[in-house]
């Protein structure tokens, strides 16, 4: 079941809402503070497990299994000391990155293995592919887990009530594509009865974050899609002016549509008055590739900062070590998005972006002050990333590498075809354009102004929070869900007729439903 669909929205939603409400208000008349805590939880567990059921139910028992195995092994590990605790994290960890390597890197691995056997000269491929469907959501839930299991550990774990350890997994507005939860900042929010009931301001916020993400991913991402497909094609070598477009294309497309899915995601968890960290944060205003990362994903790179890269040893040992260290991290968080050498060589432009900004900084210091240098360092940064995006979205290296080629003119320099229509005024003053390259690129409907729009937004407009929330800079994990955010922010007439009309804007623009790009992930 998707955000930015009709079921969802007038089905699913109103209905969890309705019951997690009613359900607190019959808890209230009950002798029981035991079951007024665990009622509404209880009821959206079960709406959470529902929802994630309701992409294919033969996977709910694997969530569940995984579920239930991970809560097992933290009492364990929480019980036990010295050796024995350590063990007792080790098997859990072995046991999670095992599910995850059968269901997301298998089949990476016998492609991998039979494509080297090829190319030495075998006859035959030494394996067959698994036919393995990939559970959506499972390296979200279980990064969820493995953060859980080393906290755990670390002994920053303090409430182990099953239903709410359920929900924390489970929770329907994170499941899908995050963002990636801590134990200690959830489990408090899901004890607290006060949080089941209904408040004017949670609906005001939590209605309009969610119409705002709405639109992003409806009216902005969606529209996108039909300039970036073409040009990803695999053998559709385009020219230099279609390959700008569809690159520029597919970087807003996935701007917005993730920064779409992170502002639903927030809205929503806000209606049922919880909090969920930020998870986005402009990022292609990022002043270098290290502000990108704090800025981007923000949740997975706190995660791979946390468990991968200050376990590997950080910057404590040197800089040789500290380059080595981040390679590391960007290519497994490469894997992590994908199991293919596209998204191992993302990884790695990531890492070597990283490594050469710190080389840099630590030769020759701080970017140059002048104003008329200040923006080079951001410009640069979006170029950099930009192109890694290629890799990314590309369906095998080759493409990749013809696309990127595409951007300086190997495959010509003509004008679309599709841009054949809009120059036939050129005839009159004796000019007669070239058109080549991509028939079928989508150039006539919407796509080029909501690019312009695009860019114009995410450069230069505020983001969510920006409009939202006034934000302390000195808390480093932005979030706190003991009240540390401040409303600057009422909502008035005119805004709710506006938020509406927006809202209106979207259900009229959702003629076809598009499942959100992390999905895949």
């Amino acid at each position: 079941m998707l955000f930015n669909s009709f079921a969802f929205l007038f089905g699913y939603l109103p209905i969890v809402l309705a019951g997690y409400f009613l359900l607190d208000r019959l808890a209230l008349a009950g002798t029981s503070a035991n079951w007024r805590r665990l009622a509404p939880a209880t009821w959206l567990a079960l709406a959470s497990l529902f929802f994630y059921a309701w992409w294919d139910v033969r996977y709910l028992p694997l969530l569940l299994a995984s579920i239930c195995v991970n809560y097992g092994a933290g009492r364990l590990i929480g019980a036990r000391a010295g050796a024995a605790r350590k063990r007792a994290l080790v098997v859990a960890l072995v046991l999670n990155l095992g599910l995850l390597a059968y269901y997301k890197y298998a089949n990476f691995f016998i492609d991998s293995v039979n494509a080297v056997a090829v190319n030495a000269g075998a006859e035959s491929l030494p394996w067959h592919g698994l036919d393995i469907i990939l559970p959506i959501g499972i390296s979200f839930f279980t990064f969820t887990q493995i953060a859980f299991l080393v906290d755990c550990y670390r002994g920053e774990v303090r409430e182990y009530r099953f239903i709410h350890y359920v929900l924390f997994v489970s929770y329907f507005p994170h499941l899908i594509a995050g963002p990636v939860l801590h134990h200690r900042d959830m489990m408090p929010q899901f004890a607290d009865p006060a949080n089941a009931h209904p408040r004017a301001a949670n609906f005001a916020i939590g209605l309009s974050i969610f119409t705002i993400g709405l639109a992003k991913k409806v009216l902005i991402a969606d529209n996108l899609s039909p300039l970036a497909i073409p040009v990803f094609v695999a053998g559709a070598e385009p020219t230099l002016i279609e390959a700008w477009i569809g690159v520029l294309a597919y970087t807003f497309q996935l701007y917005f549509d993730f920064s779409g899915y992170s502002d639903m995601a927030i809205g929503l968890s806000r209606l049922f008055g919880v909090k969920l960290p930020l998870n986005f944060n402009s990022p292609y205003k990022a002043a270098n590739i290290a502000d990108f990362w704090r800025r981007w994903h923000m949740t997975l790179s706190r995660f791979l900062r946390d468990y991968l890269y200050i376990p590997l040893g950080g910057s404590r040992r040197g800089e040789a070590m500290r380059y080595r260290n981040l390679m590391l991290t960007m290519l497994l968080g490469g894997l992590w998005h994908g199991a293919g050498w596209t998204f191992v060589i993302w990884g790695g432009l990531h890492g070597l972006y990283l490594v050469l900004q710190q080389a840099w900084q630590r030769v020759f210091g701080a970017a140059p002050g002048y104003c008329w240098l200040r923006w080079w360092p951001a410009a640069l940064t979006f170029l950099a990333v930009m192109l890694a995006w290629i890799f990314f979205r590309a369906p095998d290296v080759a493409t990749a590498w013809d696309i990127t080629g595409a951007l300086v003119g190997v495959n010509g320099v003509s004008l679309p075809r599709g841009l054949a229509s809009h120059t036939a005024s050129l005839a009159q003053w004796g000019l007669q354009p070239a058109f080549d390259g991509i028939r079928w690129i989508e150039l006539a409907g919407p796509g080029l102004p909501v690019l312009l729009v695009a860019m114009l937004l995410a450069f230069k407009a505020p983001n969510t929070q920006e409009i939202f929330f006034l934000y302390e800079p000195a808390i480093e994990r932005i979030f706190q869900p003991a009240g540390r955010w401040a409303f600057s922010w009422r909502p008035t007439s005119r805004w709710s007729v506006g938020l509406a009309a927006l809202f209106v804007a979207c259900i009229f623009g959702m003629n076809r439903v598009t499942e959100f790009l992390y999905f895949q992930f």
